[in-house]
């Protein structure tokens, strides 16, 4: 087998349960040293654990690859810092972040507490801009020095962030932000040798499964196995991605896609008096794709509005 990580040093967060296990384990496949992060808390961030991170270690060690175990919060600035501290000394340097850490508090927005809103954007806004930023200051100061990276950043987004979902605002907001932490994080880092992309899985895991996913047949929850999502990462990580950043992949059982970015749409000469603003913007309207569904797809419904195309 062609081993695409061949020593290469990778980081992956959240990486004790679901995806992030996935991740890791086919990181340590193809060659890669593997820093296992995981705080070990529940489903809503509650709570911590040492054993996960270190079970997927130790089952990567078993296997005859290289892991070390790491239990710092992703969001908490200096704990990130640590993460890529051990890396760096524990394996010499860092290739590859995957940022996967996160956490579910739903809520219809009329509902949600303040509490609720905060923790998600923390763990996974903050949790993917605090280790993001560490790794790209040790690239940084290693370009100044003259070395040269070849290294990735592969964050984690999500369908209901960049499409849309009821229920979710908090977590659909952290997971818009995380994708446009990727474009710019790309424009921003090309000059260091670093590419920058992101992944929106779906896959059914303690995160998914009572959204839906836990009644899907045989089929479908084979289709959602979260180790569909290990093969773009892993591919993402390697050398050979190095001309692709800046980009937003979908991933499951069922497909491989390019989530293409923003575009702008119809536009009108703007005009300065407001009562004639209403038939421009009925014109554009008549024009407009509707925003996207689930599945990527222009949708009608409430909040959705446009013409079928």
């Amino acid at each position: 087998m062609t081993r695409l990580c061949e020593g290469r040093v990778a980081i992956v967060t959240g990486a004790g349960r679901g995806i992030g296990r996935e991740h890791a384990l086919m990181l340590s496949e193809h060659g890669a040293k593997v820093v296992v992060n995981d705080l070990g808390g529940s489903r809503d961030g509650t709570g911590t654990d040492s054993s996960p991170a270190q079970d997927v270690a130790d089952e990567i060690v078993a296997k005859g690859g290289i892991a070390v175990a790491n239990t710092d919060n992703v969001a908490d600035f200096s704990g990130a810092k640590r993460m890529i501290d051990q890396a760096v000394e524990t394996f010499g340097g860092l290739d590859v972040l995957v940022n996967n850490a996160g956490i579910l508090r739903d809520r219809m927005l009329a509902n949600m507490e303040e509490a609720e809103w905060d923790a998600v954007i923390n763990v996974h806004l903050k949790g993917t801009f605090a280790p993001a930023r560490h790794a790209a200051a040790y690239w940084r100061d290693r370009h100044k020095a003259g070395e040269e990276n070849d290294a990735r950043i592969i964050n984690t987004t999500s369908v209901s962030g960049i499409y849309g979902n009821v229920g979710q605002t908090n977590y659909g907001a952290a997971k818009m932000g995380i994708a446009a932490l990727t474009i710019i994080s790309a424009l921003e880092l090309s000059r260091y040798g670093v590419t920058c992309n992101a992944i929106a899985p779906g896959a059914l895991t303690r995160m998914t499964e009572d959204l839906g996913m836990g009644k899907l047949d045989d089929e479908g929850k084979a289709a959602m196995d979260p180790m569909w999502i290990a093969p773009i990462c892993t591919w993402l990580a390697s050398e050979e991605s190095k001309n692709v950043t800046g980009r937003i992949f979908e991933a499951s059982g069922r497909v491989l896609a390019i989530a293409e970015s923003w575009n702008r749409g119809p536009s009108v000469t703007p005009v300065a008096d407001p009562t004639l603003v209403g038939p421009l913007v009925e014109q554009m309207m008549a024009e407009a794709r509707p925003n996207s569904d689930m599945q990527g797809a222009p949708a009608e419904g409430p909040g959705r509005p446009g013409k079928e195309i």
